[in-house]
């Protein structure tokens, strides 16, 4: 948002930069073909030049109000104005014309619109000033110094007046205002960028709160509960509630709230997990291989539910009462926004004709379309001892459909 807003500041700018230039330049040729004719005593070439230049440069500006094709508009201007430049100096004087440094405007307006413009017409105008200095010094100049003796040094003044002008009073003065309103709208949109971010912090956090609120009625609730089946039902879902809660969690804690550190999450779940259904005991341990992989909020809950309750399986089911087991949580990039997730025990696992469509299990059914919900597929490896699964999956994008 913030790079789309300053890239239409910049193109508004570029636009009344160029129009400024123009319509200035326009008048300036103008108003020195006058001069020329009628103080300096020019009756050749030169004052014509001025006038042409004047109306080409006037109607090319006005031309752009119907087809708004900047480039064409300042390309028309910086060619016309090069090859006026050009004849002028080569029938004022040639190399020891003042009027050369008008090439240095017409260079310094290509930079204000693009790099490539700018070296552009930097390296045509150094060519073009080598072949004026050779055209001087050879025995057949092609042209003639057509401004009268009397009239040269007050020709110079104004050429050198007319440059300085342009480069400072137009170009200069316009690029430097456009400069701090483009650094005015940068900071503003910063700021707004902040408080937003400062208020996207404390939904994450004030989420965070509800979602742990919603944890302690389930667990209130589920010590009221007699029935073992029921309480673990409850104790379940409140799993799921504290899961979604981490991630709100740490988003609030970071920097950079639109993606989690994910390792730390796993670590953190996991442990959770282990504490929450095993107890105290230090049978099971978290074997976590993740590298420096941050997945954004659309992603990381989805993902976290599935192995909250990959590992919730592995910790009720696979591995039994106080026997010691392992869980192993490896996640790996491999292409862009694509990776692969292996996790899994090494416990007793479940008979190979079950399988995560067929299964009437909560939990295997909503590994299931979890993993749809990542836009991915996920099978189970046998080749392990115990239960493991691969998962494939994409990072998922906002406002994506939930699945289960």
């Amino acid at each position: 948002m913030l790079t789309t807003i300053l890239d239409q500041d910049r193109l508004r700018d570029k636009v009344s930069l160029t129009l400024r230039v123009s319509y200035f330049s326009s008048i300036f040729s103008f108003v020195f073909g006058l001069l020329c004719i009628f103080l300096l005593d020019i009756t050749e070439v030169v004052p014509y030049i001025f006038i042409g230049f004047g109306v080409l440069n006037l109607l090319n500006t006005l031309a752009y109000k119907y087809h708004k094709n900047l480039t064409l508009t300042y390309n028309v201007i910086s060619i016309s104005g090069l090859i006026s430049s050009i004849i002028i100096t080569l029938f004022t004087g040639g190399i020891n014309s003042s009027f050369i440094f008008v090439l240095a405007v017409v260079v310094f307006a290509g930079y204000t619109s693009t790099r490539n413009y700018g070296k552009i017409y930097l390296y045509i105008s150094i060519l073009l000033i080598i072949l004026i200095y050779v055209q001087g010094i050879s025995e057949y100049s092609l042209t003639q110094n057509v401004v009268p003796a009397a009239s040269q040094n007050l020709f110079s003044f104004l050429s050198i007046l007319f440059s300085v002008y342009l480069l400072g009073g137009v170009l200069g003065k316009n690029l430097l205002r456009a400069h701090h309103n483009l650094y005015k709208t940068k900071h503003e949109l910063e700021q707004q960028i902040k408080e937003k971010e400062t208020l996207l912090k404390e939904v994450h956090h004030r989420v965070k709160n509800n979602l742990q609120t919603v944890s302690s009625l389930l667990s209130l609730q589920a010590r009221s509960i007699s029935d073992e089946r029921m309480r673990t039902l409850i104790k379940s879902s409140q799993n799921r509630v504290i899961s979604m809660a981490m991630v709100h969690e740490m988003l609030y804690m970071r920097e950079d709230i639109s993606k989690i550190e994910y390792k730390s999450y796993v670590q953190e779940l996991g442990e959770y997990l282990v504490k929450s259904v095993k107890g105290a005991t230090d049978n099971v341990s978290l074997q976590i291989d993740i590298p420096d992989i941050q997945l954004g909020i659309d992603t990381a809950i989805p993902l976290g539910l599935l192995i909250n309750e990959t590992i919730t399986n592995a910790l009720k089911y696979g591995i039994k009462d106080e026997e010691k087991g392992e869980i192993h949580i490896t996640l790996r990039k491999v292409a862009h926004e694509e990776y692969v997730l292996m996790i899994g025990d090494n416990g007793v696992g479940y008979p190979e004709n079950i399988n995560l469509k067929n299964s009437k299990s909560l939990g295997l059914k909503l590994i299931h379309n979890l993993a749809r919900q990542l836009k991915g597929s996920i099978s189970r490896d046998t080749s392990k001892k115990g239960t493991n699964y691969i998962l494939k999956f994409r990072e998922v994008g906002e406002n994506v459909q939930s699945v289960i």
